[in-house]
């Protein structure tokens, strides 16, 4: 699935950079043996519909995700960048969660402001896809500014 997704141009989308990757170097790191750690995001039957991931970026924690086209606009993103943000300031010693995304993603943008992500500016020409140099937004989450888990386990209420 990893495979087919990475290969997908619908799935990457016309945002992100189109980059041909090996099964092994996928696998590798979805099991937390490359520069990050790759999850699934499932529905609640176990079906998977995409993936998110954190890894070291530029002295911080950066977060990343991408869901099937027939899934997006369901709230699948936003909860799995909100269940992201929760595990990392949870379980590990860090201050800010950042993401890019493209400056007209606007769906994107929605996904990170739900999940309380701040609009920081615009990294102009910040990286190479398709033959031209792309702009990213940056956002970010401050640990301050996060205070506490906004979606709990299954079995657990919020108070």
């Amino acid at each position: 699935m990893i495979k087919k997704w990475s290969n997908d141009v619908e799935f990457v989308g016309e945002f992100e950079p189109f980059d041909q990757v090996s099964l092994g170097e996928l696998e590798k790191q979805h099991e937390g043996k490359g520069e990050g750690q790759w999850y699934f995001v499932q529905k609640k039957d176990g079906t998977r519909v995409g993936y998110i991931a954190h890894f070291k970026s530029k002295g911080c924690i950066g977060i990343g995700y991408m869901l099937v086209k027939e899934e997006r606009g369901k709230g699948y993103g936003s909860e799995a960048v909100q269940m992201m943000a929760d595990y990392l300031f949870l379980h590990k010693d860090i201050v800010r969660v950042q993401a890019e995304t493209h400056p007209d993603n606007k769906a994107s943008q929605r996904v990170l402001e739900k999940a309380g992500f701040s609009f920081e500016g615009r990294i102009r020409k910040s990286f190479f896809s398709r033959g031209v140099y792309r702009d990213t937004a940056m956002y970010s989450l401050l640990r301050d500014e996060w205070k506490a888990p906004k979606v709990l386990p299954l079995g657990h209420a919020k108070k």
